[in-house]
């Protein structure tokens, strides 16, 4: 199971429906001469779809693929870092002799460009989709993150435009909470600019 990282409440009420809810149907990871390749197909709401990236690991080429599907639309993923990968077995939970069956919990640490760092993870008896479920967290909260804030200033603007401070007041304490999970990317910087 996927951890929840901050501010996922506010931005799941902000968004309503328009949550990014993604879920990992199928992975595929070849590994060949320090080159992995992942196809990863994934169920985005009712919709499937499947993208491939390479990578040096698995996490890369995960990374890659969902880069590959996302970024264009959501600048804010390219300004994400990994800055921490952790693998560990609960060896309490194997049900074979080797405990190679053992529940594996992946941890993944990523920091946005103003340096704060998320952390996301997945417990399962296979690492490699553990990995991809964590993966998948991380760019479904980043994307959400991003419309959550475009939604909020967009309602913010409105609410100037109506004269309604009472409004202007709440999406302003929104769009601050909202910032400390969003990744600066040219897209938000825009928007903070027709804001001014």
């Amino acid at each position: 199971m996927t951890n929840t990282p901050p501010q996922d409440a506010l931005i799941r009420r902000v968004l309503g429906n328009n949550v990014l809810e993604l879920k990992l149907k199928r992975l595929a990871i070849e590994e060949f001469d320090y080159t992995t390749l992942a196809r990863v197909t994934v169920a985005e709401g009712d919709q499937n779809f499947e993208t491939e990236g390479k990578g040096i690991g698995a996490v890369d080429a995960i990374f890659a693929a969902l880069l590959e599907r996302y970024a264009r639309e959501y600048q804010s993923l390219k300004s994400i870092t990994l800055v921490g990968f952790h693998v560990s077995a609960d060896m309490e939970t194997k049900k074979a002799q080797t405990g190679a069956d053992s529940v594996g919990k992946v941890t993944i640490d990523v920091q946005n460009s103003e340096g704060r760092r998320f952390t996301f993870s997945d417990t399962s008896r296979s690492v490699t989709i553990s990995i991809a479920r964590a993966v998948l967290a991380v760019v479904q909260y980043f994307v959400s993150s991003e419309r959550a804030f475009v939604m909020l200033c967009n309602a913010q603007k409105d609410a100037k435009a109506r004269g309604r401070e009472d409004l202007v007041s709440r999406y302003t304490a929104e769009l601050a909470e909202v910032v400390e999970s969003t990744s600066y990317a040219e897209v938000i910087e825009n928007m903070r600019r027709e804001l001014k």
